[in-house]
C-alpha cells in the first residue's frame, strides 16, 4: 500500500481550486447528515494530552459512505512562550483506507479546519440572507487562520462587498500579512486593519464603533471571555458569524445581541449549548436554536442543497439579526479531508511512498 502526504503548501494548492459553491456543498451534506442522526456518523469523544507547551487533541470521526479520519491538533497552553503562540496550532489529519484499514494519507490540516468551518459560515449566510443581497461591508474581528479562510470566501461569492476592515488585538506581522494577502487577490474591495481599542466595552474608539455599524456581515474569531461590542453598535439586518468560543466562559457578544437574534442558528445544538459561552450565558435551550443542517433539504443523487422556507422565514423574522454559532463538529473535517485526498489524488499533488505498508 502506499501513502500520499500533503504538506501545508499542497493542501492550500488543491482548496485553491475548490470553488465556494463546491465547499458549501460539501458542509451542506455534512451538516444534513448530522441533523437527521445519520447512523453511519461516529464522533467519539476527543481524548487531550498535554505536552510541555501544548494540549494534544486527537479527534477520530467517520461517515460510513465518505471515510475515516483522525486528526491531531495541538493547542498552545496560556504560559507557552510567545514564539510558540505566534505559529499557530499544528493539525495534522490522518484518513484510513476504507477497505484495508491502513494509512491512505497523511494531510497537513492547519488551514482545513478554518476552511471547513468558513464554508459552513458562507452556508448559513446563504441561507438566510436575501437571494439578491448584496452586502457591502464585512467586519471581521482576529487575525488568524480562520479570518483569513473567512474573508477569502465571503469576499469570493459576495463580488458585491466594496469594504472589508479588520480589527486585532494587536499589530501584528499576521495581521499585516493578511491585509496584503486580501489586497492583492481582492482588488476592488478597500481593505483596512486596526487594533481593538483597549477595555473593548470601556473605550471604543470611533472607528470600532462606526466599523460595526456600518457591516452587513460580521465574522468573529477569537478567544475573548468578553463581548467584543455591544449590542447597539450592530445595525438591524446583520448576519453575524461566531467562531471563536468553544468554552462556557468565552464570550464574543453580549446577551443583549443574542436575544435580538431570536432563533439562533448552530452547527449542532447539543454541542453549542454545552460549549459556547454566548449562548450559556443567555439561558438558551434547544427550542431556541436550529441546527443548520435543519434549514435545507439535500439531494444526495444531485449533490444540491434546496432552502426550506418555512424555517429559514421562522429564523429571519424571529429577531432583527441573524446569528450563526459554529464550536465545530469532527465530521466537518472528514469531508473536507476526504475531498482533499481525491483532488490531490487526481491532480497528482502531493509525495507518495510507494510500498509503504510493505516489509520488503
Amino acid at each position: 500500500m502506499s501513502l500520499l502526504v500533503l504538506s501545508a503548501a499542497d493542501v492550500a494548492k488543491v482548496t485553491a481550486r475548490f470553488t465556494p459553491d463546491e465547499l458549501v456543498t460539501l458542509m451542506a451534506d455534512v451538516f444534513s447528515r448530522l441533523s437527521e442522526r445519520h447512523r453511519g456518523i461516529h464522533q467519539p469523544h476527543r481524548t487531550a494530552v498535554p505536552l510541555e507547551h501544548h494540549t494534544a487533541l486527537f479527534m477520530p470521526s467517520r461517515i460510513s459512505s465518505v471515510g475515516t479520519t483522525v486528526k491531531v491538533v495541538s493547542v498552545p497552553s496560556a504560559e507557552a512562550p510567545k514564539e510558540i503562540k505566534e505559529k499557530g496550532l499544528p493539525a495534522t489529519t490522518i484518513v484510513l483506507d476504507e477497505k484495508f484499514g491502513s494509512v491512505r494519507a497523511v494531510v497537513n490540516a492547519r488551514r482545513l479546519t478554518a476552511l471547513r468551518n468558513a464554508a459552513g459560515s458562507l452556508l448559513s449566510a446563504r441561507l438566510v440572507l436575501p437571494d439578491d443581497a448584496k452586502p457591502k461591508s464585512i467586519l471581521a474581528i482576529g487575525a488568524g487562520a480562520q479570518i483569513q479562510a473567512h474573508l477569502a470566501l465571503f469576499l469570493t461569492a459576495y463580488p458585491s462587498i466594496e469594504t472589508c476592515t479588520i480589527f486585532n488585538r494587536s499589530r501584528n506581522a499576521r495581521l499585516e500579512s493578511l491585509r496584503e494577502l486580501l489586497e492583492s487577490s481582492f482588488s476592488s474591495v478597500h481593505v483596512t486593519t486596526s487594533v481593538l481599542p483597549d477595555g473593548h466595552l470601556k473605550h471604543h474608539g470611533m472607528e470600532y464603533q462606526g466599523a460595526v455599524k456600518k457591516a452587513n456581515i460580521i465574522i468573529t474569531a477569537t478567544s475573548s471571555t468578553h463581548a467584543l461590542f455591544p449590542s447597539k453598535f450592530v445595525q438591524n439586518g446583520t448576519h453575524l458569524c461566531l467562531i471563536g468560543s468553544y468554552k462556557p466562559e468565552m464570550h464574543e457578544i453580549d446577551t443583549d445581541l443574542v436575544k435580538r437574534a431570536g432563533v439562533i442558528i448552530v452547527d449542532q445544538k447539543s454541542a453549542c449549548l454545552q460549549e459556547a459561552g454566548e449562548l450559556i450565558d443567555a439561558e438558551l435551550s434547544e427550542s431556541d436554536l436550529v441546527e443548520l443542517g435543519q434549514l435545507y433539504d439535500y439531494k444526495a443523487k444531485e449533490h444540491a442543497w434546496i432552502p426550506r422556507e418555512g424555517p429559514i422565514e421562522e429564523v429571519q423574522t424571529s429577531g432583527d439579526v441573524t446569528i450563526f454559532k459554529s464550536v465545530g463538529v469532527g465530521v466537518q473535517d472528514v469531508a473536507v479531508a476526504c475531498a482533499v485526498v481525491e483532488r490531490a489524488v487526481k491532480e497528482k499533488i502531493g509525495v507518495v511512498i510507494e510500498a509503504y505498508d510493505e516489509d520488503d
